[in-house]
């Protein structure tokens, strides 16, 4: 019989953050597949390909088949994902300009094979054109697979933030360095006071940014209040209710919570969680709307974020709210004129 104090260290039981799944000796799994068809579409459409022949994006992610997950096993990160692809691209022809529409498969997307290694096919529909199929299966490959290997990149830090879960010790030192001065900016930046113990008993950070939009007040606050401007910048079906106590579910369920206050093109406070955070932690999320004329300078405070979650929820209001918001307004003007 091992002394008292002695052992294999698997299996002692330490104060842990969440009390759950202690030195991550346990097997969990999170499915990564609605994540993953997000991730996919963000990375793909849109690429656009050029060169001497002409110009080429791809405009529309037409199929996606397939499923991912990950496992965590002994502290360790097991990675399955297999997926069939077919993109759609249209294309302008330099001399002539002409236009002119294909697609690209990708057949077999999986673990079993590098990126590199992975079949991609290039076809173009019927007539001329062939210059643009040529670019598409030389550039156009090259950035699909850049493409995908920004999404497998994405699998395997923004998707599993939380999952190799921290011991009493790693929670040290981690507040130590949090509470170390950063030297970040008002724009973008963390209190680090505003580490506490909250919700599931988790160490917490606060996140200050500012952004500033050409669109008046009142029209930036009906983007975040509206299902169907919701929608539109996010570019999936949404479940928005503004009203207080009313449920918010985006980005195919990535992000939930509910509306705690709506002042009309003043402000929005929010219940406010990202799928991957242990089971029922919420931040809370306060915008608050500055109207300056024709621009609207928005301040976003976002208390309760989970301190290994800090990174990877500033980068969700940068690239998923604020720059598809400014596509959107963008787009709204162009149409205008």
């Amino acid at each position: 019989m091992a002394k008292w104090g002695q052992g294999d260290p698997r299996w002692i039981v330490e104060e842990r953050a969440d009390a759950t799944n202690v030195n991550n000796w346990h097997w969990t799994e999170r499915d990564a597949t609605g994540w993953s068809k997000s991730k996919l579409k963000e990375v793909l459409v849109g690429l656009v390909v050029e060169g001497e022949a002409g110009r080429c994006e791809i405009s529309d992610l037409k199929h996606v088949e397939g499923e991912a997950s990950c496992n965590s096993r002994k502290g360790k990160l097991i990675f399955f994902y297999e997926w069939n692809l077919r993109l759609s691209w249209r294309g302008t022809v330099k001399e002539s300009g002409e236009k002119h529409k294909g697609s690209v498969e990708i057949p077999n997307l999986s673990e079993e094979n590098e990126v590199d290694d992975t079949e991609i096919n290039v076809s173009k529909k019927k007539g001329e054109g062939d210059v643009l199929k040529d670019l598409m299966r030389t550039e156009g490959t090259t950035k699909v697979r850049e493409a995908l290997r920004d999404y497998l990149k994405a699998l395997k830090t923004e998707f599993t933030l939380g999952m190799i879960l921290p011991t009493k010790a790693a929670l040290g030192q981690e507040l130590a360095a949090e509470q170390k001065p950063s030297g970040t900016t008002v724009q973008d930046s963390v209190s680090p006071q505003s580490l506490d113990i909250v919700g599931v008993k988790i160490p917490t950070v606060k996140i200050l940014m500012r952004e500033i939009f050409n669109s008046p007040a009142e029209e930036l606050y009906s983007i975040f209040t509206t299902k169907e401007m919701v929608q539109k910048f996010s570019k999936c079906p949404a479940v928005i209710e503004a009203e207080k106590g009313g449920k918010l579910q985006m980005f195919d369920g990535c992000v939930s919570g509910e509306y705690a206050e709506l002042v009309p093109s003043q402000r929005i406070v929010l219940k406010w969680r990202c799928r991957n955070w242990p089971e029922e932690h919420y931040a809370t999320v306060a915008l608050n709307f500055k109207d300056m004329a024709a621009q609207t300078e928005l301040q976003l405070e976002c208390k309760g974020v989970p301190v290994s979650n800090e990174d990877s929820t500033r980068q969700c209001w940068k690239k998923q709210y604020f720059e598809e918001i400014h596509i959107l307004l963008q787009q709204s003007q162009d149409n205008l004129e």
